[in-house]
């Protein structure tokens, strides 16, 4: 197949990227390096062997996606392309509603233009909210509580009423959990603009010494150790699932909505562990209040995943904090700019 992905240099698309490859497809990469650099495209060529088509425009872009999607023919697109951090979000909701929801819209509507109507979502388990109904399936109740949660939540609802008005629309929203991990090579991993959002690359940062020590946000909470339960997935496992997610959409049309998750819940405290264990350094931790917003533990029900894809994730925690660290130990800084 011959797939659009928008967001593509980023980090779940860049591996995502490797992954449909790997699979057989054509990839075309749609990217404005708002969250990402252009050093991803020279890496990936060297990791596939295979020089990718790359238009570098903003998703909300009308002319650009109308040019790529008149001087290309696709089979489908997975969208990537929308920033992802809670705390930026609350701080810039019009700069989330812009990108996360008009850009989704301009996308659908140039696809529509151009009679291409299978696309891959890139949702989130943020949609849940902080429920504790675990594991977590895909029709719990919804509770989003901030303005990421509910670009996703929109986009997932823009998406069924799409297919709901001509059925000619196949649509998978997957919602992710945690993705940590980086491409075995150590050519590719996540590399967060400013200061990372997220556990894991603030912990890699910490360790190859870019940081003074990792803030736990809360130790108190109903859990084995008192930190915060999440399900952690390899980017690679993830990557893999929207390669069966997108082959699914040309057997079986329809509209779905599909966690990407390995099941399992790890704290902070373990993730910690893990990571001194196998990055043979010592990781400096403090204490601090809880963040709003943060619940004490989530993870997935992947069992739908695995019944329609075909899909479960195969690698565990050791995996992820080895390649995770191989990535930055070898780019403490991340991508070259």
């Amino acid at each position: 197949m011959r797939i659009l992905l928008t967001g593509g240099t980023g980090y779940i698309g860049s591996h995502t990227a490797i992954a449909l490859i790997d699979a057989g497809h054509e990839v075309t990469l749609f990217d404005n390096f708002s969250n990402s650099k252009p050093a991803v495209l020279d890496r990936l060529r060297e990791i596939t062997g295979v020089t990718m088509d790359f238009y570098e425009a903003d998703v909300t872009d009308a002319a650009a996606l109308d040019r790529v999607l008149n001087e290309r023919a696709f089979d489908g697109a997975i969208h990537f392309a929308a920033p992802k951090a809670v705390g930026e979000s609350i701080a810039r909701p019009l700069h989330y509603y812009k990108n996360g929801v008009a850009g989704t819209v301009a996308l659908l509507q140039a696809m529509e233009r151009h009679d291409v109507r299978n696309v891959v979502y890139s949702s989130s388990a943020t949609v849940y909210g902080m429920s504790d109904d675990l594991p977590l399936q895909e029709d719990a109740p919804t509770e989003v509580i901030n303005p990421y949660g509910r670009t996703k939540l929109m986009c997932e609802e823009i998406l069924a009423d799409l297919h709901q008005s001509d059925p000619r629309w196949n649509v998978i929203a997957l919602r992710y959990f945690n993705p940590v991990g980086a491409h075995p090579s150590g050519l590719i991993g996540e590399d967060p603009q400013g200061v990372p959002a997220n556990l894991m690359p603030f912990l890699a940062q910490v360790a190859v010494g870019r940081r003074p020590s990792l803030h736990i946000f809360g130790d108190d909470y109903p859990t084995p150790d008192g930190t915060g339960v999440r399900d952690y997935i390899h980017v690679l496992d993830l990557a893999e699932g929207h390669v069966a997610a997108v082959e699914h959409l040309q057997q079986s049309p329809g509209f779905d909505v599909i966690n990407l998750g390995t099941g399992n819940g790890v704290s902070v405290l373990e993730l910690v562990a893990a990571f001194e264990q196998v990055a043979g350094v010592p990781i400096p931790t403090e204490v601090v209040g809880r963040r709003p917003g943060d619940g004490p533990a989530s993870w997935a029900d992947a069992s739908k995943a695995a019944r329609i894809l075909g899909w479960t994730a195969t690698r565990d925690l050791d995996e992820m904090v080895a390649d995770v660290w191989r990535w930055q130990s070898h780019n403490p800084d991340g991508y070259p700019d």
